[in-house]
């Protein structure tokens, strides 16, 4: 018989990243409500594991206002069996001083497919930011797709996140996220209007090894976007990092061509990650539409090489 779900609701610590030194401008108590104010400190944990049939289920799950999460559903046409989950926040956009927690695990075998429900939005601060940190462990076997929806930053926004994962050699993680450069249509136009956007990603094994680091820090106001080698004459940017066990890395890279396409103003690239850990790759384009269906084609690579079946057609309300 499956045990019930956990609902532990635990002391959680506040995260903080006042020693960052591009938020170190931003550490002002927020004149509104404080750091840590209850709707302000949103802490989420979700485990997956297999039953005793064999089938993953979301079986541990711990969660703190704003952050709320829904039954797990079983709508995945090419892989029936996997449990697909949606974060919602009940607190409308990030605003000055949230802070996030999220830690998802997956136990041996068991597989995921995580997302959210809507866009994130990061309204305008005034003194402090807002912070997110993640922590995303994978035992053997096991496997993850993590795809939110987009990013978007409105004018005068700090925002910084960290994501750490610890992944068994022979799982995989397909990790993406998608910015938009802000609120494209709002008024005359609110695009790289923010103050800061710093994201680090990197990943380890569960021993400790430390395969990689990426962290970028784009400030619009600083730093020239527009530049060639920079966002030029995109507006909207994905980054998915893939980590996966060493016979897998080659077939999904021979599959992936890179491209530019002017027309349409699309444009995507692929790498290695350093220690043999996985892939990195890249979009650019001018609307979400497009750019969600590059990363998920690239995504349907992926699943295709490890589990033998392609990513369904995405629902057209999303």
């Amino acid at each position: 018989m499956v045990s019930p779900r956990k609902y532990e609701y635990t002391d959680v610590e506040i995260v903080s990243f006042d020693n960052a030194r591009e938020m170190r401008g931003y550490t002002r108590t927020p004149r509104a409500m404080y750091v840590g104010a209850p709707g302000k400190h949103g802490y989420l944990r979700l485990g997956f594991e297999l039953d005793g049939d064999g089938k993953s289920i979301l079986r541990d799950l711990d969660r703190r206002a704003p952050l709320i999460v829904q039954q797990e559903l079983y709508f995945d046409e090419e892989l029936p069996g996997m449990p697909c989950v949606y974060i919602l926040s009940s607190g409308g956009p990030n605003v000055d001083g949230d802070r996030y927690r999220q830690i998802i695990t997956l136990k041996k075998d068991s597989m995921a497919f995580v997302s959210t429900g809507a866009a994130t939005k990061l309204a305008r601060m005034q003194d402090n930011y807002s912070g997110l940190r993640q922590t995303i462990e994978l035992d053997e076997g096991a496997y993850l797709e993590y795809l939110p929806e987009p990013i978007i930053p409105c004018a005068n926004t700090r925002f910084i996140s960290e994501t750490d994962m610890r992944v068994h050699p022979s799982a995989t993680v397909f990790y993406s996220e998608i910015f938009m450069g802000g609120r494209k249509y709002y008024g005359d136009g609110e695009l790289f209007d923010y103050d800061i956007l710093s994201v680090c990603t990197q990943g380890e094994r569960p021993g400790g090894e430390r395969l990689f680091r990426e962290k970028f820090i784009i400030s619009p106001k600083t730093f020239p976007i527009r530049d060639i080698g920079v966002m030029h004459g995109f507006d909207i940017f994905a980054n998915v990092l893939v980590m996966t066990p060493k016979e897998n890395i080659g077939p999904i890279y021979d599959a992936t061509e890179p491209f530019y396409d002017a027309d349409n103003r699309l444009a995507a690239g692929i790498t290695h990650l350093p220690n043999d850990a996985g892939l990195l790759f890249k979009v650019l384009g001018m609307e979400t539409g497009p750019v969600k269906r590059v990363v998920r084609e690239f995504c349907s690579k992926v699943r295709t090489q490890v589990k033998g079946r392609p990513l369904p057609q995405e629902f057209p309300w999303r």
